[in-house]
C-alpha cells in the first residue's frame, strides 16, 4: 500500500523526494530502502573581515602615488615578457618551446640579453619546472661529446617525479601547487618557467579548470612576487594559412584572459627550420612584433649548447601556407623531390605542414622534370580542378590530354555567357558555350553554325571535367 504522500509543502531539489522512491520501489515489485543520504551543509555567510578585505579603495590620485613607490617592471625578453607578469608562450609540438624556454631560462639567470630581446634586470634566481624531458634527455641538449653547457648556476630545473598512489583524500592539483610553492622558497625563486600548462590541470579546454588553474598561478605570482612563463600548445588541427592569433591557444579563452603578456612560436612554410615569434598579448608596453614585423629565428648546436638564433624580421605574411594554384604546383614539385630523397609520405606531411592525404593525391601527379610550355599544364589543371577526384584513371588517357594547353583561371570577366550552378540540359546552347570555354577559347569556338549545334547535342555536365569523360575530335 502507498502511504499519503506529505502534506508539508515540497522543496524543489536535485535529489527525488522519499516518497518518489517509494512509488518506484514498490512499482518494481521491490522492498523500499531509503538512501542515506549525507546532508549538505548551508553555506555559511561570508565573514565580516573577508568583506571587508575583498577590495581594496583608494582614490585615482593615491593610486597614482602608490605607484610610483612600486619597484619599475624590468624587462625579461625584451618587450614580449616582463618582471612580474604571467606570459604564455604557446606554440605547435616539435617547434622548439622547450629548447626556447631554457634559453630564456639561462639567460634571465645570467642577466644577459637574448639576441634582440632586451633583459634590463640584473641576475635572478630562476626555477625551471621540466615535465617533459628526463634527465638523459637533457643532457643530450646540452652536451657534445665530453663537453656540457655550462649553465648559470642562479639557474636550478626541477623534474617530475609522478606518484603511482597519491595520498587519499587529497587533490592532486592542490598537492601539486603546494609543491611548486615549497620548491619556490627552497630555491629563493623570483622568476618561474612551467613546461608546459597541460600537466599542471588536465582538461584546459574546461573554463571551470581553466579558471582555477589561472587563479592559483595568479596567486603564487602575487605572494611571491613571482615572475611567470607557461608553455602552451596550439590545437591539434591549426589551419596554417590564418595568422596566428590569441584564438590559437589550445584549451579555455579564459587562459589567455588572465594572461598579462604572451607570445607564439610560428612554423614558416617559406623556408623549412625557419621559425618565428609573434607577441600576441601585451599590458606593459606597445606591440612591437605584430603582423608586420614577426622576429625570424632557427634552432642551432654549434657546440654543447641548443638554442634559437635570431636572423632578422619579416612580415607574417610571407609565411604562411598559399592556397593558390601556383603554389600547389610547387607542392607537388617538392615533394616529389623529398621523396626522391628518401622521405616518408608523413614526414614529408610533418616538414611542409599539409595534410597526408594532400600529399599522398600530389605525390602520385607530380613530376620534377615538367616545364611550363609541356606537362606543366596538364598537372596545373588537375590540381585546380581534379583534385577531389584523382585525376585519370589510365596513364595513356592522361598523356594523350596532356597536350592540352590549359590556364588555371576558370573562367574570365570578359567571356560571354559565363555559367552558373543552375542545371543545364543537353538540347540547350550552354552546352556549346560550356565546351568552348573549355577548349576553343583561343580558336574562337565552331566556325559553322551546323557545328555549333552539332556539339548542343553533346551530354556535358556543370562540373568542369569528370576522368571519365572523352575529349572529342575538334571539329573542324
Amino acid at each position: 500500500m502507498l502511504t499519503t504522500p506529505p502534506t508539508a509543502p515540497f522543496i524543489p531539489t536535485s535529489e527525488r523526494p522519499p516518497f518518489i522512491e517509494q512509488l518506484r520501489a514498490e512499482v518494481r515489485g521491490l522492498p523500499y530502502r531509503p538512501a542515506k543520504r549525507k546532508k549538505r551543509a548551508d553555506p555559511l555567510p561570508p565573514a565580516h573581515d573577508d568583506i571587508h578585505s575583498q577590495f581594496t579603495v583608494e582614490s585615482g590620485s593615491r593610486w597614482m602615488e602608490l605607484y610610483r613607490r612600486e619597484p619599475k617592471a624590468n624587462m625579461l625578453l625584451g618587450e614580449l615578457w616582463h618582471q612580474n607578469e604571467l606570459c604564455i608562450m604557446f606554440a605547435d609540438t616539435n617547434t622548439g618551446k622547450s629548447v626556447l624556454a631554457v634559453q630564456i631560462a639561462d639567460s634571465i639567470a645570467r642577466g644577459q640579453s637574448i639576441g634582440p630581446f632586451t633583459c634590463k634586470a640584473p641576475p635572478a634566481r630562476v626555477l625551471y619546472l621540466d615535465f617533459e624531458l628526463d634527465n638523459r634527455q637533457f643532457g643530450l641538449r646540452y652536451s657534445h661529446g665530453d663537453e656540457d653547457h655550462p649553465f648559470s648556476p642562479n639557474f636550478f630545473r626541477a623534474q617530475y617525479n609522478f606518484l603511482p598512489d597519491p595520498p587519499p583524500h587529497t587533490s592532486e592539483n592542490d598537492l601539486l601547487i603546494a609543491a611548486i610553492e615549497y620548491k619556490i622558497q627552497r630555491v629563493k625563486a623570483t622568476v618561474l618557467i612551467i613546461d608546459n600548462i597541460t600537466c599542471l590541470r588536465g582538461g584546459t579546454e574546461n573554463a571551470a579548470v581553466a579558471l582555477s588553474l589561472m587563479k592559483s598561478l595568479k596567486a603564487l605570482k602575487t605572494d611571491h612576487n613571482l615572475s611567470i612563463l607557461v608553455l602552451a600548445h596550439t590545437p591539434k588541427r591549426r589551419n596554417p594559412t590564418q595568422p596566428i592569433s590569441a584564438d590559437d591557444l589550445h584549451g579555455s579563452k579564459l587562459l589567455i584572459n588572465f594572461a598579462d603578456s604572451a607570445f607564439a612560436i610560428g612554423k614558416s612554410t617559406a623556408e623549412t627550420g625557419l621559425c618565428y615569434l609573434k607577441q600576441i598579448k601585451q599590458r606593459n608596453t606597445s606591440q612591437r612584433y605584430g603582423p608586420a614585423n614577426v622576429c625570424l629565428c632557427r634552432i642551432q648546436k654549434p657546440g654543447a649548447f641548443l638554442h634559437f638564433k635570431f636572423e632578422g624580421y619579416s612580415a607574417e605574411h610571407p609565411h604562411l601556407l598559399s592556397r593558390t594554384a601556383a603554389s600547389r604546383q610547387q607542392f607537388a614539385h617538392t615533394i616529389a623531390d623529398l621523396s626522391a630523397a628518401g622521405l616518408s609520405q608523413r614526414d614529408i606531411s610533418r616538414q611542409l605542414g599539409i595534410g597526408l592525404s594532400t600529399v599522398n593525391r600530389l605525390l602520385r601527379f607530380a613530376d620534377p622534370p615538367m616545364t611550363n610550355d609541356q606537362k606543366g599544364e596538364f598537372e596545373n589543371l588537375k590540381m585546380c580542378k581534379f583534385e577531389n577526384e584523382g585525376g585519370f584513371a589510365d596513364k595513356a588517357e592522361e598523356e594523350k590530354r596532356a597536350d592540352y594547353s590549359m590556364t588555371n583561371d576558370l573562367m574570365t570577366n570578359d567571356q560571354p555567357n559565363p555559367m552558373t550552378n543552375d542545371a543545364m540540359t543537353n538540347d540547350q546552347k550552354g552546352e556549346f558555350e560550356n565546351l568552348k570555354m573549355r577548349e576553343f577559347e583561343d580558336e574562337g569556338g565552331c566556325p559553322e553554325v551546323a557545328d555549333e549545334e552539332k556539339w548542343a547535342d553533346y551530354p556535358m555536365t556543370n562540373d568542369a571535367m569528370t576522368n571519365d569523360q572523352i575529349y572529342p575530335e575538334k571539329p573542324g
